[in-house]
């Protein structure tokens, strides 16, 4: 495998991952941060670190907003939902690993 189709293959998996969290809104970002360690706002900050490195100027929002498929405060208001004792102390617990 070349180095420009190991990057097509990555890219299009990323492409993926978007769509399905984007297909998924019921999925809070506490549970993925809890499951798996990075929720939506880990991959938006990925993206913006990624155009960082590369030179472009991409801001938080806007990286939000490519993972997010809308902005951010928006995705919010829509789905959002405030996170139970459960999930808060799971996350507690895993933020002290």
């Amino acid at each position: 495998m070349t180095e420009q189709q190991q990057l097509e293959l990555e890219a299009a998996a990323f492409r993926q991952l978007v769509q399905h969290l984007r297909a998924r809104p019921d999925v809070q970002n506490i549970d993925l941060m809890n499951l798996a360690g990075f929720c939506r706002n880990c991959l938006s900050k990925w993206y913006k670190a990624a155009a960082d490195d590369s030179g472009l100027d991409v801001s938080l929002e806007q990286a939000r907003e490519e993972v997010y498929g809308m902005p951010y405060n928006e995705w919010k208001t829509k789905y959002q939902q405030e996170a139970n004792a459960t999930q808060q102390a799971a996350f507690e617990a895993n933020s002290k690993k």
